[in-house]
């Protein structure tokens, strides 16, 4: 059974910075995603096995950071200049993939999601 755990979130004020973590029994492709209140799951961030490269979408590029510790199984997603935009319950998932889709359905493994608001 592959776990994923996330943690991290909490409430911070606009312009703050927040880390995520995420530990994933076994390794795989690790993304973040996103999904606010009303909206649909959306993607984040993406790094492959090795952590030797990594995608993030427009919305948080240059703000956010995903990264990866293979020895601690662990993944992480810092967030700087924290926008209330970004208020949303962040998932980690893995993949048995390759790639670093940025689909919803390509990851198998998801966590239970860990609030994160952002206040004004």
């Amino acid at each position: 059974q592959v776990q994923v755990v996330e943690s991290g979130g909490g409430l911070v004020q606009a312009g703050d910075s927040l880390r995520l973590s995420c530990v994933v029994s076994g390794r795989y492709t690790m993304a973040w995603f996103r999904q606010a209140p009303g909206k649909e799951r959306e993607f984040v961030a993406a790094m492959i096995r090795s952590g030797g490269n990594s995608r993030h979408a427009d919305s948080v590029k240059g703000r956010f950071k995903i990264s990866r510790d293979n020895r601690k199984n662990m993944v992480y997603l810092q967030m700087n200049s924290l926008k209330q935009e970004d208020t949303a319950v962040y998932f980690c998932a893995a993949s048995n993939g390759w790639s670093m889709s940025t689909s919803i359905g390509d990851y198998d493994y998801w966590g239970q999601g860990t609030q994160v608001t952002v206040s004004s």
